[in-house]
């Protein structure tokens, strides 16, 4: 999510808007990948998760049923609060997966000795989605998403007005008062949005900020409230037409008729996130935790995330929706900024974007 990221995605917003199998051919459990227990996969299993986790009911009983796993999802809070408990626990372990760190905040417990050795295959793809210092070898990438600026088209149509075209402008007078983000602080896409301005802007993106809020931007709490609550799309009267989101946005405002859609993402605003999952150091089920992992990686899994959790495959050969596939677009150059720089940023980049909000 995400990504809510997503981070990724966020859940909410399908709902306001609207394998790798573990069983080998005899139908017993697959030997556990190399490098894992000695034992197989099954018992329980503890998935420690944001509270944007959602996958079928029909798939999670089918991958217990195969791998004979209990599996426990324990979710709240989001990818920041995540990351925060697991580097605090990271000698008494929470559960014995964790998914949904995203490549914002996956660093801190990584370096706090979170996890385990990996010791899983990647399937095809996502390495190209790897943590950078990592490489897949304690964490795996499952999902990604785009977090852009998204427009209302239908909006600036009726005002006969033209939309911005990336973040220079939502400076400018034209676009005064239109625009909605959300807090760095408090929100996973705003902290995305936070990043995708110091990979812009470099040493000149605080003077960008003062700008952006000096043209009455407003900051809301979350990614909800900016979009449920100011977004002129949202369904609850928002008057600001621009808002921060997603570049999948566009697939879930598309005509009855299927032709057209009333959202558009701007693809040169774009920061990615990556959500990866990885076993806790410590596991009372290493075994099947790192089954879990294969399970999120596999292409049943992989092909129920746009659906489910609105958020893009990392494996190769997945089909998407035809309606994302159809409007919901990528960037081809998302900003990026180094997520070990970031564990040694955060604090002061938040600590002097409080000063400007304030």
């Amino acid at each position: 999510m995400k990504l809510v990221p997503l981070a990724t995605a966020g859940l909410a917003l399908a709902f306001a808007l609207s394998s790798c199998s573990l069983i080998g051919d005899s139908g017993e459990p697959a030997a556990q990948p190399s490098g894992s227990s000695g034992t197989q996969a099954g018992g329980k299993v503890v998935l420690v998760t944001h509270s944007d986790f959602a996958l079928p009911k029909k798939l999670i009983r089918s991958f217990e049923d195969e791998s004979g796993i209990d599996l426990e999802v324990r979710a709240s809070g989001d990818a920041g609060t995540l990351a925060s408990q697991l580097a605090l626990n990271a000698d008494h372990p929470l559960g014995d997966v964790a998914f949904g760190l995203d490549n914002t905040f996956a660093e801190r417990p990584l370096q706090a000795g979170a996890f385990d050795a990996l010791d899983v295959p990647l399937p095809d793809g996502t390495s190209d989605y790897a943590l950078p210092g990592d490489d897949g070898s304690k964490l795996a990438p499952v999902d990604n998403g785009d977090v852009c600026v998204n427009v209302d088209t239908d909006w600036f149509a009726a005002h006969h007005e033209r939309p911005p075209a990336g973040m220079d402008d939502l400076t400018k007078p034209a676009y005064k008062g239109l625009f909605v983000t959300s807090s760095p602080v408090s929100s996973s896409p705003g902290m995305a949005f936070l990043l995708a301005t110091i990979a812009k802007y470099g040493d000149g993106w605080q003077g960008y900020w003062r700008d952006l809020l000096g043209n009455d931007t407003e900051i809301a709490d979350s990614w909800s409230d900016a979009y449920y609550g100011d977004f002129t799309q949202g369904g609850q009267k928002g008057t600001r037409p621009i808002v921060l989101s997603y570049s999948s946005d566009p697939a879930f405002t598309v005509s009855k008729d299927g032709r057209s859609t009333s959202t558009q993402a701007l693809l040169d605003t774009c920061f990615r996130q990556v959500e990866y999952a990885g076993v806790l150091a410590g596991a009372d089920n290493p075994a099947g935790a790192r089954a879990v992992v294969e399970w999120l990686m596999s292409a049943d899994v992989q092909a129920a995330l746009p659906d489910s959790m609105y958020v893009f495959p990392v494996r190769d050969g997945v089909a998407l929706p035809k309606v994302w596939a159809t409007y919901a677009k990528r960037p081809d150059q998302p900003w990026q900024v180094d997520p070990a720089r970031i564990a040694d940023q955060r604090e002061t980049w938040l600590e002097q974007w409080r000063d400007l909000a304030s």
